[in-house]
Parts: structure tokens; C-alpha cells; sequence
């Protein structure tokens, strides 16, 4: 006789169902496990025989033979010990109830204790989908299951406990969300208002806030670049419920959740210099994971000292930050995960830092400087929407005790202008300026005719590419609706040409 239950696995940031199923037959008394198990799934049997055992349930002296379907897709992950747990349980004739229709979710102890495991969520979003009413999971992954509407969630902290449960001797607590969705993460964050100076950075990010626009920083140590870009999810608006469960997905499958519950602030992703390439774009030699740039989807990545990244670190980013997915391919397999983010980078001018700052401090030879600054490549560098100077805060700026505006207030212009664009982009998959598609660009980027040759003119004069062209306009756009205009002027323009205009300073 053949005894079955449902599981799931994760491929990419979706769920897929996994029907395990479990047969006894003459023979040497063993455990096969087929359908294209790794090395994680193949070790199970001996941690489920073991966690079993001291759990006083007895296996049959019999060859059994369970199968993972579907058997052509590989099954990744210690998260099959507890589905494998069950169907030898019902082998056995320790469940008396039909259970095939149940999901099961977790990793075991020797000693039957039932463990968390990465992935939880998208996991039970595809057991919801698929008409799955009930399944177990984890007690620590009881947060993140029980925001999903539909089904029943249900938590063991054993195996004793779950076959208590199952044969309806204890009354299973059906798992409920908290009011995870009530309200967004009240968590501290630093505040525009703390950095002294700076306003011409502050608008420049207020105006990458409002239209989601990449943003590179340059200017000498100590200007407060990083202290800038650390303050930028402070001004962004509030994660809706559809964000919260795609940076859940990514962070649950990653290991990366922090608390139970979803991710209800926005993610900011600040990986060293020294990351390597699938360190910030994902992969791995086994399981494919997500990398710093999908962990830092619907939010902030901030790149620091943007120069000392390797230059294969720098080019993953390229294809990702125009498209808002990265697609990784290994041996037998290809994995995606979203990646809709704002890239903000900060640099020096040079190596010492001081090149361009009006004094004399910088050291650096020109051929030091060249060979700095094309550590950056022109594909890359193209790609910040905004490109601004942060120069050294004045004396007189420092001791400056006048109030200065919070993020707060800045916040409230850029979630109005975010308004005025989620209903200009209704019904389609554009989240903001940035990445509006080539259609939208000639239907909304309208501008006036004293703005189309303030346009021609700097497209002239300082010798922009076609992209360089689409994304003044863009940023134009984002400032358009700040100023709550319809048609873009030549005094928005000319603002948006003025944040393209470092690469010349710069990359001469």
C-alpha cells in the first residue's frame, strides 16, 4: 500500500508541490529515497530513522521505498524531513487518519524536535494557490506562514506533538498573523534633519526618492556621502502589502529574516567592497541563492567607495538595474529573483580624495586619477540617473543651529509626487519614472518648446548618448511632478542637466 502527504520546494522566489509517498516491500530492511534528491535530502532518511526511533514510533522491517514527485525536478533542502517523517509514520500504523491531502514543512532533530527552515513563505503562498487547506510548519516559521490568507497553519514543536495532533488525540492552535498588516515597521531610522549642509545633495535624493532614480555621489572623505545615503529609506514611501510579502519571499528564502513576521520596512543593502560577484548578484556552487541585490528589492542599495569593487562585481549589476530581475544560470539549472531597486554609489574623485575640492591637498598624479576613475565603466556610470558633487561641509554650515527640515516633511512631497505617478501608470507594471517604457516615455514625457531647446542645446553642447537623453528627461519628469506641473519646462530640464554633468567633469 502506498501512503502519500504533500510538500512543497522553492524555485527561484516560487513554491512547487512536492508529493512524497512512501512503500514497504519484501526485503533488507533500509530506506530508498528517489525522485531526484540532493545530498541534503538523501542524508534526511538517517536524521528521520534516528528522530523516529527516539520518538518511540518503530519502523517496519521491510525494504520502503519513497518518492518525491515530481521526479524530474531536483528537491533541494533539509525542509523534506518532516513530510518524510509522516509517510513512515502512516508505514508504520502510528496515523490512523487520511492525511494525503495535508502539507508538511520542516527540518528534524535525532532527538524528533521539529526546526525551522529557510523559504517558509513562498512555500505556503503555492500551497494556497494550489487549494491546500491545512499545513505544518515550523513553530519558528509560524510568523511568516500565518500572513497568508486561506489556509490553515498549523505548528509541532515534535514529532510526538504532531502525531498527538494528527490522530486528533490534542487540539491543534491554528496559527494567526498578529496584525502583521495593521501598520508598517515602526523602527527607528536616521533623519535628513542630523546632516549639516548638504542641500543640493538633500534635493538631489528627494528627487531620486520621489521618481525611484540611481544616484552617485562624489566628492572628499568626510562630506557626509555615506551619511546621506543611509538616511534615503527614511524618505521613501511605505512598503504596500504586495511589497512586503516580495521582500519577505527573497529574505525568507535567503535565511536573511530577522524577525517572525514580514519585512515591513524597506530593505538597505550596504554589502563591502570586498563582495564578490555572487556575493551581489546570487548563485552559489549548490542551491542557487539570492544575492545582496535581490535582498535589497523594493529598496536601497548603496554601493561605498564604488572604485574599489571588482570590476566583475560592477558589471553584474549592469543588466539587473535596467531590467529589475537578474537571472543566474548553473549547471542544470536557472533561477530568478526580482530586484527592483534604487542604486545609490558614493566615491572619491581620486585616490587620496581630494582631487577637485578648490585646495591643494590632492597627491594624486593624472594618470592616478585616470586609472581611479575608469575602475567606474561608461556602460555603468551611464545608469546613475542622477550624478551629484558633495563637497566638503563648511565651518560656518556646522555651526549652523538652525532647524533643519526632517525626512518626515521631505517624505510627504515625494509619497504626492509618487501619487501623481501611480495613477498616470495604473494598470501596468511601472513603479515610477525610472522605469518607464519606450511607449510611456513619448506619451508622458511631454515638454514645452523653450524646454526642447534648452534640451537640444546641452545634447550638443555636452555630447549625451541616447540613454544619457532618456534618463534628463526621466529625472525632468520626477521633478515635474514635484512641482505637481504636467508638461515639463526648461526650468526642470535645466535642473536635470545639471545632475548629468559630472561624468564630464570627471570622465573627461
Amino acid at each position: 500500500m502506498v501512503f502519500r502527504c504533500l510538500s512543497f520546494g522553492i524555485d527561484g522566489i516560487d513554491g512547487f508541490k512536492v508529493e512524497v509517498e512512501a512503500s514497504s516491500t519484501m526485503g533488507l530492511p533500509q530506506i530508498d529515497i528517489v525522485g531526484l534528491p540532493d545530498a541534503a535530502v538523501k542524508e534526511s532518511k538517517n536524521r528521520v530513522r534516528s528522530a523516529l526511533k527516539n520518538s518511540g514510533i518503530t519502523l517496519p522491517s521491510s525494504h520502503i521505498t519513497v518518492n518525491l514527485a515530481p521526479a524530474d525536478i531536483k528537491k533541494e533542502g533539509s525542509h523534506y524531513d518532516l513530510p518524510l517523517a509522516v509517510v513512515l509514520m502512516q508505514l508504520s500504523g502510528n496515523l490512523k487518519k487520511n492525511i494525503s491531502e495535508q502539507a508538511f514543512i520542516g527540518e528534524l532533530s535525532l532527538s524528533g524536535k521539529i526546526r525551522r527552515v529557510n523559504g517558509v513563505l513562498p512555500m505556503v503562498i503555492k500551497a494556497r494557490e494550489l487549494g491546500v487547506k491545512k499545513i505544518f510548519v515550523p513553530v519558528e516559521n509560524s510568523g511568516e506562514a500565518a500572513v497568508v490568507d486561506g489556509i490553515d497553519v498549523y505548528c509541532a514543536k515534535n514529532l510526538i506533538e504532531l502525531m498527538n495532533i494528527l490522530n486528533e488525540d490534542k487540539v491543534a492552535e491554528k496559527q494567526t498573523s498578529n496584525s502583521v498588516k495593521a501598520e508598517h515597521g515602526k523602527e527607528l531610522m536616521p533623519d535628513f534633519c542630523q546632516v549639516k549642509g548638504q542641500y543640493e545633495a538633500k534635493r538631489a535624493l528627494e528627487i531620486a526618492a520621489a521618481g525611484g532614480h540611481n544616484v552617485l555621489l562624489i566628492g572628499p572623505p568626510g562630506s557626509g556621502k555615506s551619511m546621506l545615503a543611509k538616511r534615503m529609506p527614511s524618505i521613501l514611501p511605505d512598503m504596500t502589502f504586495a511589497e512586503m510579502i516580495e521582500v519577505t519571499k527573497v529574505h525568507s528564502i535567503a535565511g536573511r529574516l530577522k524577525s517572525d513576521g514580514l519585512v515591513k520596512n524597506r530593505p538597505f543593502s550596504s554589502p563591502h567592497h570586498s563582495v564578490t560577484p555572487v556575493g551581489l548578484g546570487g548563485g552559489g556552487s549548490g542551491t542557487i541563492k539570492p544575492g545582496e541585490v535581490s535582498l535589497a528589492h523594493h529598496g536601497v542599495l548603496f554601493l561605498d567607495e564604488l572604485p574599489e569593487f571588482s570590476r566583475q562585481a560592477l558589471e553584474v549589476l549592469r543588466q539587473p538595474i535596467e531590467d529589475g530581475k537578474i537571472t543566474i544560470s548553473r549547471s542544470g539549472q536557472t533561477k530568478s529573483f526580482p530586484c527592483s531597486i534604487m542604486v545609490i554609489a558614493a566615491m572619491n574623485p581620486c585616490p587620496c580624495g581630494y582631487y577637485g575640492d578648490g585646495t591643494s591637498r590632492c597627491t594624486c598624479s593624472e594618470n592616478k586619477i585616470k586609472r581611479y576613475l575608469n575602475r567606474v565603466s561608461g556602460p555603468l556610470l551611464d545608469r546613475f540617473d542622477i550624478q551629484i558633487e558633495v563637497p566638503a561641509v563648511k565651518f560656518k554650515e556646522l555651526r549652523d543651529n538652525a532647524d533643519c527640515e526632517m525626512s518626515e516633511d521631505i517624505k510627504k512631497r515625494v509619497e504626492a509626487a509618487r501619487e501623481i505617478q501611480r495613477k498616470r501608470y495604473s494598470g501596468t507594471n511601472t513603479p515610477g519614472n525610472a522605469k518607464v517604457t519606450e511607449e510611456q516615455f513619448e506619451k508622458y514625457c511631454v515638454i514645452d518648446k523653450e524646454a526642447e531647446q534648452t534640451l537640444k542645446t546641452a545634447f550638443e553642447t555636452l555630447g549625451f548618448t541616447a540613454r544619457a537623453y532618456n534618463r534628463v528627461l526621466k529625472v525632468a519628469r520626477t521633478i515635474a511632478d514635484l512641482d505637481g506641473e504636467e508638461i515639463i519646462n526648461s526650468s526642470h530640464v535645466l535642473e536635470a542637466i545639471q545632475y548629468r554633468s559630472l561624468d564630464k567633469k570627471y570622465w573627461k
